[in-house]
This record gives structure tokens, sequence and C-alpha cells, in this order.
């Protein structure tokens, strides 16, 4: 019983370091939004944020973060030639909380959404974390608008994730976010503050959900995919690099064609680190996205 009240304390400390940790680290001098707004998709609204001109592509944000939180240090570089349009998921920042039904295919209609108010019909997509599930989604249900695709510490499937993962979202609870930095951000641009409690039940649910978007999908994604990983963020390495293999990756080659899925492995980054090197992220991202 001491062991386990030990492991559990032990599990709040890391998680309130890690939802810290993005407040922290992560905000940056983000340039100002050349435009933003709400679309309204799929009986709600969703937030967005565009950056810049050019050839389109959307950023998604990992668990409970923000746009500002999770990509202030990539926007500036890759708005300086890319149109970057940058979206709330439902309940996240300045979009509202709703009771519709949450999971993540209906995120990747609301992000297909969010693209058809904007007119934009294809794009570049890269997701993080949360948002990378959230992106695998759309590349499976939306083939034809996409371009290319980037994951960044992300699984499209609960085995995906280390087995300490797994147990640390079974143990999550609405009360280890109490008075956090994670709460005074979305205090302070969320629609309705009230629903806090209410945003983080939701989002544990999900959390707490298995999930898996099949083997037989990933594989069938055509667009050329990116996979970043930190080599310790706390995904399974050996489910990345099947991953990788069901994308055409891990093949000799020097002995034919390089496939055109890349994987990048940061070395020395766990999981909130990992988006704290913004230069070499956007030195992939650019190298990458054509």
């Amino acid at each position: 019983m001491k062991n386990f009240l030990k492991s559990i304390t032990l599990f709040k400390i890391s998680f309130i370091i890690l939802i810290m940790n993005p407040i922290h680290q992560l905000h940056g001098q983000q340039p100002h939004a050349f435009t933003s707004g709400y679309a309204p998709v799929n009986g709600i609204k969703i937030f967005y944020e565009v950056y810049g001109k050019g050839k389109p592509i959307v950023l998604l944000h990992g668990a409970f973060m923000t746009i500002s939180s999770n990509w202030s240090q990539i926007i500036p570089e890759l708005s300086k030639n890319r149109k970057v349009i940058a979206i709330e998921l439902q309940g996240h920042g300045h979009s509202p909380f709703s009771d519709r039904k949450f999971d993540h295919g209906i995120l990747a209609d609301d992000v297909a959404g969010v693209m058809d108010y904007l007119k934009i019909e294809r794009a570049d997509v890269v997701g993080y974390s949360f948002g990378g599930a959230v992106a695998y989604k759309f590349a499976i249900q939306y083939p034809k608008r996409l371009n290319e695709l980037v994951i960044i510490s992300a699984t499209y499937k609960s085995e995906g994730w280390m087995t300490e993962v797994k147990n640390a979202f079974n143990n999550m609870k609405p009360e280890l976010f109490d008075n956090s930095p994670m709460q005074a951000a979305y205090d302070a641009v969320a629609p309705d503050k009230t629903k806090w409690t209410a945003f983080l039940e939701q989002m544990i649910a999900l959390a707490q959900k298995p999930f898996d978007f099949g083997d037989e999908n990933i594989s069938q994604i055509s667009s050329p995919v990116l996979l970043i990983a930190g080599d310790n963020d706390g995904l399974d390495k050996i489910e990345l690099i099947k991953t990788y293999q069901l994308l055409g990756g891990a093949v000799i080659g020097d002995f034919g064609q390089m496939p055109k899925s890349h994987l990048a492995i940061v070395p020395g980054q766990g999981h909130v680190s990992l988006m704290n090197q913004s230069q070499t992220i956007s030195g992939y991202l650019n190298g990458f996205l054509k």
C-alpha cells in the first residue's frame, strides 16, 4: 500500500511537471495572426488563427494545450513562406466546450470543416501528441485533402504508448490540474471558464478509452509521412518502427529507391522537451515538406 501511494504521488508530481512545462517553456514571441476567428463546423464553433502566405499547412496541438502554448516557437519559421492554419480543437483554448460526442474521428471531421470554411482544398497537416492522433484520423478519413503528413510524438493506437504512459492515463484525475498553469491558461482565453472540469473529464475519458485506427488503414496512407519522436518520449519504439514499416519505411535505401516517408528520432528528448527543440523540428519540417 505504501509503495502504491508513493507511485501515485510520483505520478502526480511528474504529471504536474508535464502540464507546467508547455506553458512555461513553449511560450515565445508569436507573430500576430494574419486572421483569426471561429469556423462553424459540425454543430460547434472551432477557433483558428492564420499566419503568412503560401502553401497551406494545418497545425494540431497536443492535449490540454492551445495554439500559443504548443506552436509559438514553430509558427514564426513556418509562416515565412507558408500559409499556417493553427486550430484549437473542441473545448481547447478559445474553442467553446461542447457536450457533443468527442473522439478522434469527429475532431478530424472538424479539421476538414475548418478547411472548408477557409476554402482550403488540400493542405499539409502537422499534429503533436493528441493532435497527432487526430492527424492520423484525418489522413484516413480525408486522403484526397492531404498533401503531406507530419506526426510528432504520437500514435494511432493505445499500444503505441509504453506501459507506464498507459498507466498514467488510467490514473489521471481532474484534481491533478487544480491551480495549475494549464488551468490559468484555460481561464485566460476560454469562452466559459466554468467548463474547465467538464472539459477535463471529457479529455480524460477519451485518454482512458483504448483506441486503434487499424494497421491496414495506416498502410494505405498514400501521402508522404514524417514521424518525429524523442528517444525517451513515452512512445513504444518497437511499435514506432512497425508504424514506419507500414508507411513503407525501414528498408535498405542503398539497394533501391528511398521511401517517401521518413523517421526522425531526436536524442535526449522526452515528450515535452521535444517540442522545445524548435530549430530541430523546424529544420525537419522545412526539409520534408515540399
